[in-house]
């Protein structure tokens, strides 16, 4: 048999995990992001938004947390054909927000990835 829990531990566990004992998070939207009566819970990268509520989905590089970090591996890839392309040299040293930088810039002068 399991002993119940007391008001503390219930309260402990639920500042351990975040969710109450019935799964509800803080906000209270259970495990699958679903509030209490079952609704999706809104996905602020895909949601619908206007000049009051703008999306967070894009965002400028020199904004981004890890856009220091060194680029990443599908960015140097990318990076290399394009730089191929526009018959310019490739930095191997470039953080991501450069790298996505640049990578706008190169496809914007050589014109790949554009709908035609």
């Amino acid at each position: 048999m399991t002993k119940a829990k007391t008001a503390t531990e219930a309260k402990t566990d639920h500042e351990a995990t975040g969710h109450d004992k019935a799964g509800h998070d803080k906000a209270g939207h259970d495990k699958a992001g679903h509030d209490e009566a079952g609704h999706e819970a809104a996905n602020p990268k895909t949601a619908p938004h206007d000049d009051a509520h703008p999306s967070n989905a894009v965002k400028d590089p020199h904004d981004w947390t890890t856009g220091g970090e060194t680029m990443t591996g599908a960015q140097a890839s990318y990076l290399k054909t394009l730089c191929e392309e526009a018959k310019v040299e490739f930095d191997p040293g470039l953080t991501k927000a450069e790298a996505s930088m640049k990578i706008d810039e190169l496809r914007n002068s050589t014109g790949r990835g554009k709908d035609h």
